[in-house]
């Protein structure tokens, strides 16, 4: 996948949500001016993949209690110099949990939700921006989540306890959409 195949997602993407339209407006004049907007070091800001991971009934999201960041979070990361998205989106979410990549299904090639956030300076780097797209994923809630070092834990939470564990509005966001595909 080329840069230009993400551009076409996001030109396409259509969402109600003020916020998002306008991340998702900010991310194609980034991409488009920023050829290595893939780079984990390209600083100011720079271009990861998530994934929002969904049991069969859509009733609970897999979030990660995220060691570097001491926060609740979906899995997903760093690109890597890799503009396909929903192969980096696939490939966090097998390494942060642990789970087979054949159990982890792409629910939809369309992009879930963008968002764009701060991060802060860590010794390894000066505070800078994800622009995050995140892909719609399901995983069997049945199966043993064994996770790896980046998280101290792994849990299916239910949509409607999301705020206690992130409150963001982005959580909240993604939470809903959810139960817009449930009920779609």
């Amino acid at each position: 996948m080329h840069r230009n195949n993400l551009l076409r997602q996001l030109s396409n993407y259509r969402t109600p949500y003020l916020d998002e339209a306008a991340h998702v407006a900010r991310a194609v004049r980034f991409i488009k001016d920023n050829p290595q907007s893939f780079n984990r070091y390209h600083f100011p800001v720079h271009v990861s993949g998530s994934a929002w991971v969904v049991n069969p009934s859509r009733t609970a999201t897999l979030l990660m209690h995220h060691k570097k960041h001491n926060r609740w979070l979906q899995p997903g990361g760093h690109a890597d110099d890799d503009p396909d998205l929903i192969r980096v989106a696939l490939k966090e979410t097998a390494e942060e949990t642990g789970i087979n990549p054949q159990d982890i299904y792409l629910l939809s090639p369309q992009i879930f939700d963008v968002d764009i956030h701060t991060l802060p300076e860590r010794e390894c780097c000066p505070r800078h921006q994800h622009i995050d797209i995140r892909y719609l994923i399901e995983i069997d809630d049945a199966l043993p989540v064994p996770g790896n070092d980046e998280s101290h834990e792994l849990r299916w939470v239910p949509l409607h306890a999301i705020p206690r564990f992130n409150n963001s509005l982005t959580m909240r966001r993604m939470a809903e959409k959810t139960r817009r595909y449930l009920s779609a």
